[in-house]
């Protein structure tokens, strides 16, 4: 009988201890035989509990790191040290049958053993999509079952996308890819011990050339963690305004008729035109969970409840480390 595939995750992580623990634990409890952090920058206590972790492994990215891998030193940006990382794990040591490339805020959620969907793949799948659901914050009028957290998903044809997410945020949805701030594209898996192979943010390529026609990995999706509180995005949103997934120069959502800003130019607009009364506005129409959003998108089957539990996970995996965080 062949052995069912392991797998394991790789993400380049600048966030607090407890967050970091958090990805690892849910992950470790799902059965991950192999998380591989690499710190993008110093957390003596995150990297105690990873490294005490048998299924864990951690690399700090330090200057001495940068100098030993490429002779440029640390990129400037983090989405080429994401990249880089990823790969370095891929081709150096995943210990894994595949890989995974997620972020800190990105939790897996599959409906059946990940080992069974991996080995139903075909023989000649390089690399297979996770779809993302991104979470909504709780209406505090109207909250959720304590500890469950809903989450919105989108279509995944692009017309039908752009006709759902017009009736489901009157507002904005012309300037929303799905009704999601981040990206609808999802994550990949990538089987391992193929010659060539590197890894991005968001696809696999071989022999430089991006697999653009991946398996779906249908019984699984990506929770995304982008925007689940006010605070959280506030937190986040002046760097990604200008470094990150609100950047400058990326494309606006598909649209039917050639229109929409993009996210930058959107949130650009509010803020001149309203301050942060404007993006205050505009996250309680798209990101709150209230009765209203939650009838529109239970109407296109785009509403999950879903019970993450990621205090207990990291209780169970970083006992003495939990008690700390």
């Amino acid at each position: 009988m062949t052995p069912a595939p392991t797998w394991g995750l790789v993400a380049t992580i600048k966030a607090p201890a407890r967050d970091i623990l958090n990805f690892a634990a849910h992950h470790l409890d799902l059965g991950a035989h192999r998380v591989h952090v690499y710190l993008d920058a110093p957390n003596p206590q995150a990297e105690a509990a990873l490294r005490a972790h048998p299924k864990c492994r951690v690399i700090l990215c330090d200057d001495g790191y940068w100098k030993r891998r490429r002779r440029k030193g640390r990129p400037d940006q983090h989405q080429p040290r994401q990249s880089l990382n990823a790969t370095h794990c891929l081709t150096k040591r995943p210990q894994v049958d595949w890989l995974a490339h997620i972020d800190v805020d990105e939790y897996l959620w599959p409906a059946s053993p990940l080992p069974e969907q991996l080995a139903a793949l075909p023989e000649d799948t390089l690399s297979a999509r996770i779809r993302p659901i991104e979470a909504l914050a709780p209406d505090p009028a109207d909250p959720p079952d304590e500890g469950t957290q809903w989450f919105k998903s989108c279509a995944r044809v692009q017309m039908r996308r752009r006709e759902e997410t017009n009736a489901i945020y009157p507002t904005y949805g012309p300037h929303l890819n799905g009704g999601f701030l981040s990206h609808v594209a999802g994550k990949v898996f990538v089987r391992t011990g193929i010659t060539g192979t590197s890894l991005r943010i968001h696809n696999a390529f071989r022999d430089k050339v991006m697999d653009d026609t991946p398996d779906e990995l249908r019984d699984t999706v990506l929770c995304h963690l982008h925007a689940a509180s006010w605070e959280q995005w506030q937190s986040a949103y002046r760097y990604r305004l200008l470094h990150g997934s609100y950047r400058e120069g990326l494309k606006p959502a598909p649209h039917s008729d050639g229109g929409g800003l993009n996210m930058h130019a959107l949130f650009r607009m509010l803020e001149t035109e309203g301050g942060e009364d404007a993006l205050r506005l505009f996250y309680e129409e798209v990101c709150i969970a209230s009765p209203d959003l939650r009838a529109r998108l239970d109407a296109h089957g785009h509403l999950h409840k879903i019970a993450l539990e990621l205090d207990a996970k990291r209780n169970r995996h970083f006992a003495a480390q939990a008690e700390q965080g």
